[in-house]
Protein backbone atom coordinates (compact mmCIF):
# COMPACT_ATOMS: atom_id res chain seq x y z
CA UNK A 1 0.00 0.00 0.00
CA UNK A 2 2.32 2.81 0.99
CA UNK A 3 6.21 3.01 -0.76
CA UNK A 4 7.90 3.93 2.48
CA UNK A 5 10.69 1.29 2.95
CA UNK A 6 11.82 1.31 6.65
CA UNK A 7 15.75 1.50 6.98
CA UNK A 8 17.71 2.00 9.99
CA UNK A 9 17.51 5.65 9.40
CA UNK A 10 14.11 6.20 9.77
CA UNK A 11 13.90 3.54 12.57
CA UNK A 12 16.61 5.81 14.23
CA UNK A 13 13.94 8.73 13.62
CA UNK A 14 10.88 7.12 15.18
CA UNK A 15 12.87 6.35 18.32
CA UNK A 16 14.09 9.74 18.46
CA UNK A 17 10.92 11.03 17.96
CA UNK A 18 9.39 8.99 21.00
CA UNK A 19 12.24 9.76 23.42
CA UNK A 20 12.58 13.70 22.47
CA UNK A 21 9.18 14.74 21.59
CA UNK A 22 6.25 12.43 22.89
CA UNK A 23 8.09 10.81 26.00
CA UNK A 24 8.24 14.52 27.55
CA UNK A 25 4.71 15.66 26.93
CA UNK A 26 3.61 12.20 28.10
CA UNK A 27 5.36 13.01 31.44
CA UNK A 28 3.37 15.62 31.99
CA UNK A 29 -0.26 14.07 30.86
CA UNK A 30 0.83 11.27 33.41
CA UNK A 31 1.29 13.42 36.23
CA UNK A 32 -1.99 14.97 35.21
CA UNK A 33 -3.96 11.30 35.66
CA UNK A 34 -3.62 10.31 31.87
CA UNK A 35 -2.42 7.31 30.34
CA UNK A 36 1.01 6.81 28.68
CA UNK A 37 0.24 6.28 25.20
CA UNK A 38 1.45 8.79 22.80
CA UNK A 39 1.61 9.91 18.65
CA UNK A 40 3.56 11.77 16.30
CA UNK A 41 3.60 12.92 12.84
CA UNK A 42 6.55 13.43 10.14
CA UNK A 43 7.47 14.52 6.97
CA UNK A 44 7.75 11.48 5.39
CA UNK A 45 10.51 12.98 2.76
CA UNK A 46 12.76 14.33 5.25
CA UNK A 47 11.79 12.38 9.01
CA UNK A 48 11.31 16.11 10.64
CA UNK A 49 8.64 16.38 13.12
CA UNK A 50 5.19 17.69 12.32
CA UNK A 51 3.24 17.44 15.48
CA UNK A 52 3.69 15.39 18.48
CA UNK A 53 0.66 14.85 21.12
CA UNK A 54 -0.15 12.45 24.17
CA UNK A 55 -3.21 10.91 25.65
CA UNK A 56 -5.49 13.70 27.17
CA UNK A 57 -8.36 11.25 27.97
CA UNK A 58 -9.16 13.16 31.48
CA UNK A 59 -10.08 16.22 29.41
CA UNK A 60 -12.38 13.44 27.00
CA UNK A 61 -12.10 10.19 26.85
CA UNK A 62 -11.48 9.88 23.20
CA UNK A 63 -8.39 11.91 23.32
CA UNK A 64 -6.20 8.76 22.97
CA UNK A 65 -2.79 9.67 21.49
CA UNK A 66 -3.55 9.38 18.26
CA UNK A 67 -6.77 10.94 18.90
CA UNK A 68 -5.30 13.80 20.07
CA UNK A 69 -2.59 14.52 17.78
CA UNK A 70 -5.46 13.75 14.98
CA UNK A 71 -7.72 16.58 16.94
CA UNK A 72 -3.98 18.82 16.94
CA UNK A 73 -3.76 17.99 13.60
CA UNK A 74 -6.87 19.23 12.19
CA UNK A 75 -6.54 22.78 13.77
CA UNK A 76 -3.89 23.78 11.49
CA UNK A 77 -4.97 26.05 9.16
CA UNK A 78 -5.97 24.06 6.31
CA UNK A 79 -3.59 26.25 3.98
CA UNK A 80 -0.40 25.10 6.75
CA UNK A 81 -1.28 21.69 6.69
CA UNK A 82 0.14 18.79 4.98
CA UNK A 83 -1.64 16.26 3.52
CA UNK A 84 -1.66 13.11 5.36
CA UNK A 85 -0.27 11.35 1.84
CA UNK A 86 2.76 13.37 3.03
CA UNK A 87 3.23 11.98 6.54
CA UNK A 88 4.20 8.98 8.82
CA UNK A 89 2.02 8.64 11.51
CA UNK A 90 4.02 7.17 14.71
CA UNK A 91 2.38 5.88 17.53
CA UNK A 92 3.89 4.71 20.95
CA UNK A 93 1.56 1.63 21.28
CA UNK A 94 -0.30 -0.16 18.85
CA UNK A 95 -3.11 1.62 17.64
CA UNK A 96 -6.45 0.11 19.47
CA UNK A 97 -9.59 -0.20 17.25
CA UNK A 98 -10.53 3.73 17.55
CA UNK A 99 -7.91 5.00 16.85
CA UNK A 100 -6.82 2.55 13.89
CA UNK A 101 -10.28 3.96 12.64
CA UNK A 102 -9.62 7.58 12.83
CA UNK A 103 -6.42 6.77 11.24
CA UNK A 104 -8.15 5.33 8.43
CA UNK A 105 -10.41 7.73 7.93
CA UNK A 106 -8.35 10.73 8.14
CA UNK A 107 -6.58 8.95 5.03
CA UNK A 108 -3.03 7.50 5.96
CA UNK A 109 -1.62 5.29 4.36
CA UNK A 110 0.80 4.54 7.34
CA UNK A 111 1.11 3.99 11.11
CA UNK A 112 4.38 2.85 13.33
CA UNK A 113 4.05 1.77 16.51
CA UNK A 114 6.92 0.50 19.08
CA UNK A 115 4.69 -1.44 21.98
CA UNK A 116 2.17 -4.34 20.87
CA UNK A 117 -1.00 -4.51 22.15
CA UNK A 118 0.33 -7.51 24.17
CA UNK A 119 2.92 -5.14 25.60
CA UNK A 120 0.39 -2.47 26.86
CA UNK A 121 -1.69 -5.76 28.37
CA UNK A 122 1.38 -7.70 30.06
CA UNK A 123 3.95 -4.66 30.53
CA UNK A 124 1.08 -2.05 31.17
CA UNK A 125 -1.23 -2.96 32.60
CA UNK A 126 -4.12 -1.76 29.99
CA UNK A 127 -5.44 -4.90 28.77
CA UNK A 128 -8.38 -3.00 26.85
CA UNK A 129 -7.40 -2.77 23.57
CA UNK A 130 -7.36 -7.15 23.20
CA UNK A 131 -10.60 -6.74 24.88
CA UNK A 132 -12.01 -4.87 22.73
CA UNK A 133 -11.04 -6.66 19.79
CA UNK A 134 -11.77 -9.99 21.68
CA UNK A 135 -15.22 -8.57 22.70
CA UNK A 136 -16.63 -6.32 19.90
CA UNK A 137 -14.98 -8.16 16.81
CA UNK A 138 -14.12 -11.85 18.05
CA UNK A 139 -10.90 -11.19 17.13
CA UNK A 140 -7.88 -13.03 18.85
CA UNK A 141 -4.71 -10.86 19.27
CA UNK A 142 -2.73 -9.75 15.92
CA UNK A 143 -6.10 -11.20 14.28
CA UNK A 144 -6.64 -7.63 12.46
CA UNK A 145 -5.26 -7.22 8.91
CA UNK A 146 -2.00 -5.26 9.53
CA UNK A 147 -1.78 -4.61 5.53
CA UNK A 148 -5.11 -3.89 3.94
CA UNK A 149 -6.52 -1.85 1.14
CA UNK A 150 -6.13 1.50 3.67
CA UNK A 151 -2.79 1.08 5.61
CA UNK A 152 0.64 -1.14 6.11
CA UNK A 153 1.26 -0.97 9.74
CA UNK A 154 4.70 -1.50 11.21
CA UNK A 155 6.01 -2.80 14.09
CA UNK A 156 9.55 -1.20 14.89
CA UNK A 157 10.60 -3.94 17.01
CA UNK A 158 10.40 -6.17 13.81
CA UNK A 159 11.69 -4.10 11.90
CA UNK A 160 14.93 -3.42 14.61
CA UNK A 161 15.35 -7.54 14.37
CA UNK A 162 15.54 -7.60 10.87
CA UNK A 163 18.59 -4.99 10.83
CA UNK A 164 22.08 -6.35 9.86
CA UNK A 165 23.78 -7.08 13.60
CA UNK A 166 25.58 -3.65 14.84
CA UNK A 167 22.43 -1.72 13.72
CA UNK A 168 20.21 -4.14 16.16
CA UNK A 169 22.06 -3.41 18.83
CA UNK A 170 22.31 0.21 18.89
CA UNK A 171 18.96 0.27 17.77
CA UNK A 172 17.83 -2.40 20.91
CA UNK A 173 19.89 0.22 23.18
CA UNK A 174 17.68 2.80 22.18
CA UNK A 175 14.23 0.21 22.70
CA UNK A 176 15.46 -0.17 26.26
CA UNK A 177 16.00 2.95 27.31
CA UNK A 178 12.73 4.06 26.12
CA UNK A 179 10.92 1.00 27.51
CA UNK A 180 12.52 1.70 31.02
CA UNK A 181 11.00 4.92 30.60
CA UNK A 182 7.56 3.74 29.89
CA UNK A 183 7.94 1.27 32.88
CA UNK A 184 8.51 4.02 35.13
CA UNK A 185 5.16 5.96 34.19
CA UNK A 186 2.95 3.05 33.86
CA UNK A 187 3.84 2.65 37.86
CA UNK A 188 3.25 6.49 38.28
CA UNK A 189 -0.28 6.24 36.36
CA UNK A 190 -1.33 2.88 37.58
CA UNK A 191 -0.62 4.38 40.93
CA UNK A 192 -2.60 7.22 40.63
CA UNK A 193 -5.59 6.07 37.91
CA UNK A 194 -8.18 5.45 40.46
CA UNK A 195 -8.98 9.14 41.19
CA UNK A 196 -9.23 9.69 37.60
CA UNK A 197 -12.56 10.06 35.57
CA UNK A 198 -11.63 7.70 32.86
CA UNK A 199 -14.23 4.94 31.86
CA UNK A 200 -11.62 2.29 31.32
CA UNK A 201 -8.92 3.74 33.42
Amino acid sequence: MTSLTPDIDLIKRLLETISNDILPLTMVGVSEGNKIFGAALLDRNDYSLVLAETNNETDNPLWHGEMHVLKKFYEIAADKRPSTSELIFLSTHEPCTLCMSAITWAGFDNFFYLFSHEDSRDSFAIPHDLQILKEVFGLAPGEYRANNAFWDSFDIIKLINALPAEDRAEAGKHVDAITHRYADLSSTYQKGKSGNDIPLA
